[in-house]
């Protein structure tokens, strides 16, 4: 029996306009209510996923769980309680702001609390409009030397530029980092050896639930690293090549048809 599912949010959990499906919420409460374990994988940190852990009923709450920043944190929610986490060095923030910098990007930068985003356009405000943050109007990371930071992205709709930005990327700064897309608009760092699928990994040991009773579902590349690592690795119909390649499953139903409940229906209930 699966007893752990570790669930994307942006295009696999949630639909267009941000939110949970009543049938999906129903469908998750009735796993839960067999003592199966939904902790939500995301990019993003636990403050911005707050409307979400609302929508699930989890919110505050004691024995339920988060995976943050691509698996830079693992949290309780209850608190919210970090139970491992993996930041990554200022020294590293540094050259990837500096590196980005040169670039058409946005960039976000990203301690536990707050997300704060440097060189914004109005097709990144539009998207951040639901999602807490801080738009910066300087180039300042200086503040952020003596803070706990996990993450760093850069924004653009082109993904191709992306990718060639990340091919002029030194190569000393590359060895660094875990570096994956997600939402056709971002390039995401985290440090190497940090993923979803090793924060999977600890919350699985945390929870004493054997890797072989885990589910994880997903969209998009940042969730290449916790499919592979699952014992049963589910693309959503939206995902992209690379996703549906590594899974072992590929659900009928994208993220705007309750692809979840689809999952759970068809492999816990």
């Amino acid at each position: 029996m699966y007893r752990l599912i570790a669930c994307d949010l942006d295009e696999t959990l949630l639909d267009k306009g941000r939110h949970v499906s009543d049938k999906t919420q129903d469908t998750i409460q009735k796993a839960e209510a067999e003592g199966v374990v939904f902790a939500p994988a995301t990019g993003r940190g636990f403050y911005s996923i707050k409307q979400t852990l609302e929508e699930l009923d989890v919110a505050n709450k004691a024995n339920h769980y988060m995976i943050g920043f691509n698996g830079g944190v693992v949290v309780e929610n209850h608190g919210p309680t970090i139970i491992k986490d993996f930041p990554m060095p200022f020294e590293i923030l540094a050259r990837l702001f500096e590196f980005g910098s040169n670039y058409e990007v946005a960039i976000h930068l990203y301690t536990f609390d707050q997300t704060y985003v440097y060189h914004s356009n109005p097709e990144e405000d539009a998207y951040l409009t639901t999602i807490p943050h801080e738009k910066r109007l300087d180039d300042d990371i200086q503040f952020l030397k003596d803070q706990v930071c996990y993450k760093a992205l850069f924004q653009n709709l082109d993904r191709s530029y992306l990718e060639k930005l990340e091919e002029d990327m030194p190569a000393d700064l590359h060895d660094l980092l875990e570096i994956s897309y997600s939402s056709n608009r971002y390039i995401e760092f985290n440090p190497k050896g940090v993923s979803k699928g090793v924060a999977l990994q600890t919350l699985a040991e945390h929870l004493s639930i054997p890797m072989e009773e885990t589910i994880a579902i997903g969209d998009n590349t940042n969730d290449l690293a916790m499919i592979h690592a699952a014992e049963l690795g589910v693309a959503v119909a939206n995902a992209v090549p690379a996703v549906k390649d590594a899974a072992q499953h590929t659900t009928l139903a994208d993220h705007e048809n309750h692809a979840v409940a689809e999952v759970i229906e068809t492999f816990i209930l």
